[in-house]
């Protein structure tokens, strides 16, 4: 019975796609185009969306399909990676004919992710559970950051995340490769190295290929695969037509890894530890589809053996040397921007030349990047998207995604973008809004290729010690204003705590699994009681601030080194706090690569870059005056009537940010002073599109 309602369930969802289809087809040839001539889309897609959803919801040209399992790749070096090849079929044989090809280059393992797949096709999983899920909504009962997660599971998400297998049944031959070094694949793992990066131009090179694809191939993945997708864009293979990430990242390194000089050790230690642990279960799929190969199994023990904790032997190193001296290469390449290793983690944007579409969120591990990413990415305006949610790595915060009003589903997107760049289907995805943000504090919005609004500037809003009676957790309370207005020189103190780990930026690293304790995540006011608050007057109108932040601190240390943190906050006139924006920097990495800085007109740095360089570190002389210029995560957020601009400064993020022992032997985790000075005073280098009242 079950299974004749699912059925039946079925022909209707078909009938009505068909219709849809048809409606909206008429609809754009009736006016769409005309629409889109004069710019680009709101955030659901206008004309269009209904069609995309159509796409992906409606009949499909295949019902069913067959895997190819453990199919081996050689590269160059005579390395073998292992892939899964999904088809449609016909009549229980592959259909014949040539097709595109969306490949995920894996790093969990394939076989991880079929299990993934198989769960979500569990029928009623997709159609039944998760939009139940997605309904669930307990506002004030303590369980917010829970249903915050699950209103998203009728998003799209998942099916968008995993390279969804429906997109066989749409027309599409699916490859996934384990990649150097992890899952069934042969080699050392390279983390986003260079040699990864050619592995996957030799894989794509290899598809072109084969006699079931037509030449044509896109790269799609999340968080791992998401960087893949994008380090295989950076060597513009002939035959990548479009990428399509989720939550990625472009620079490891300076999102998480070793964001302002600290290691992003809280994520970056299990993180390791997961990757190195599946890379060890062996090749089940290949026994079972009779490729099971003794010679080649046996190379991939040996290499497994020959490196079996890949990288952790660096972290550890860099938490047990009591110096500089007693690091060693590995450890030392990764503070060295000169070296193969950092280099190879970076993705060149500037090769990449094929479209692509991003999606993310202001307050994910790698959230600090995607917008600089996509300013930087040298494709028209038609052929790159940005989707910036306020959420964390769990999820992205894409809560009611495909609802009306809403920016269309995460997979319709998706399948719309591999429909235009693979099959060359003019179907409106083109003119979809190049940057479609949720403003923090405010809703979704669309922009154009910055997301500096042109109608926002920037200004100096200088800190000092005028009490704003509005942070009485705080170790000191002082003022926010666009003139200077400190009289003398006053010295204020602040030592390494441990109220960060309730915070927003605890919620970040914990890629968002601390978020489910909304009163951390949601009001800074007990992380405040270890920082100096500094708070603007009340706007009097609603008050949008956007783009790169910079703060910029006159500091004094008691030892030889220290660790600085900032954070912007919009307080509610409540009193609540919310973090809006971050940022850290070790005292003595603070040099800056001018080359790749951004200023803003009045000569404030709105985006220094580090080098993070052991061969620059900078001690200071204790009691001596350093001023240093903090990078925030850039973003979007709107200032309502009556809430205020808060910046924050704190001597600790644990466990966001951890500096390495040298550096914390060298700080002796003693008190730092922020030293407010009208001849060098402290500000934020920040754009508004109003006034910010004293």
């Amino acid at each position: 019975m079950k299974s004749e309602q699912r059925a039946s369930w079925l022909v209707r969802r078909a009938v009505l796609a068909t219709a849809v289809s048809t409606t909206i087809a008429a609809s754009i040839a009736a006016g769409a185009l005309a629409r889109a001539e004069d710019g680009f889309t709101g955030i659901d897609g206008g004309p269009y969306a209904a069609a995309w959803t159509a796409a992906v919801d409606g009949p499909q040209p295949f019902s069913a399909m067959s895997t190819d399992f453990s199919v081996p790749i050689t590269m160059s070096d005579g390395k073998v990676l292992k892939a899964d090849i999904y088809q449609p079929t016909v009549n229980g044989q592959v259909a014949s004919g040539q097709r595109p090809v969306v490949l995920q280059l894996q790093g969990y393992g394939k076989a991880t992710y079929n299990l993934l797949q198989t769960i979500l096709k569990i029928p009623g999983v997709e159609d039944v559970l998760m939009p139940w899920l997605a309904t669930l909504n307990f506002p004030g009962s303590g369980l917010d950051g829970i249903t915050d997660f699950t209103r998203q599971l009728d998003a799209g998400l998942a099916q968008g995340a995993i390279q969804d297998w429906d997109l066989v049944k749409g027309g599409y031959t699916l490859v996934q490769v384990d990649i150097r070094g992890t899952g069934v694949s042969e080699g050392d793992w390279q983390i986003f190295g260079q040699r990864e990066r050619q592995d996957a131009s030799e894989v794509i090179d290899w598809i072109t290929r084969q006699p079931w694809s037509d030449g044509n191939v896109a790269t799609m993945g999340t968080s791992f695969t998401g960087i893949t997708a994008l380090g295989a864009a950076d060597q513009a293979p002939p035959g990548l037509k479009a990428v399509f990430a989720f939550e990625p990242s472009t620079d490891v390194f300076n999102d998480i890894a070793g964001s302002g000089g600290a290691i992003g050790t809280a994520f970056l230690g299990p993180w390791l530890l997961a990757v190195n642990l599946l890379k060890m279960a062996p090749d089940v799929e290949a026994v079972m589809s009779g490729r099971f190969d003794a010679a080649q199994q046996l190379q991939w023990l040996r290499d497994r053996l020959a490196d079996p904790a890949t990288y952790l032997d660096v972290v550890a190193n860099g938490y047990t040397a009591l110096n500089t001296d007693q690091l060693g290469p590995k450890a030392r390449a990764l503070l060295d921007p000169d070296s193969p290793f950092r280099k190879g983690i970076t993705i060149d944007l500037a090769e990449i030349d094929a479209p692509t579409f991003i999606a993310d969120s202001w307050f994910d591990i790698f959230g600090a990047n995607p917008t600089t990413a996509f300013e930087k990415l040298p494709l028209p305006a038609e052929q790159k998207k940005l989707i910036m949610g306020d959420g964390y790595h769990t999820g992205g915060g894409l809560a009611g995604f495909g609802h009306p009003g809403m920016p269309p589903r995460l997979d319709v997107l998706q399948r719309a973008w591999f429909d235009k760049w693979l099959k060359g289907i003019d179907n409106g995805i083109d003119k979809y809004s190049p940057l479609t943000l949720k403003q923090q504090g405010g809703g979704w919005t669309t922009g154009g290729v910055s997301l500096l609004r042109p109608e926002a500037s920037y200004r100096r809003m200088y800190l000092n010690d005028r009490p704003s009676g509005t942070a009485p957790t705080s170790l000191y309370d002082g003022g926010l204003a666009e003139q200077p207005l400190q009289d003398g020189v006053r010295d204020l103190t602040v030592a390494p705590g441990l109220l960060s780990i309730c915070g927003r930026d605890t919620a970040r690293i914990t890629a968002g699994v601390s978020a489910f304790v909304v009163g951390c995540t949601e009001d800074s006011r007990i992380w405040e009681a270890n920082g100096l608050s500094f708070t603007s007057g009340p706007v009097t109108q609603a008050a949008t601030l956007s783009g790169p932040i910079s703060v910029h601190l006159n500091t004094v240390l008691d030892a030889i080194d220290g660790y600085w943190v900032a954070t912007v906050n919009d307080v509610a006139p409540d009193g609540n706090s919310r973090e809006i924006s971050s940022g850290q920097l070790v005292t003595s990495l603070r040099a800056i690569d001018e080359a790749n800085s951004a200023k803003s007109a009045n000569g404030d740095y709105t985006r220094p870059a580090y080098y993070i360089d052991l061969d620059r570190r900078q001690t200071v002389v204790p009691g001596q005056a350093i001023t240093l210029d903090v990078a925030m995560v850039p973003t979007e957020a709107v200032l309502q009537p009556g809430h205020r601009l808060r910046i924050d400064v704190y001597a600790s993020n644990f466990p966001k940010g951890i500096p390495i022992l040298p550096v914390l032997v060298d700080t002796q985790l003693k008190p730092q002073h922020l030293r407010l000075d009208p001849n060098e005073p402290s500000w934020v280098n920040i754009a508004l599109n109003s006034d910010i009242p004293n």
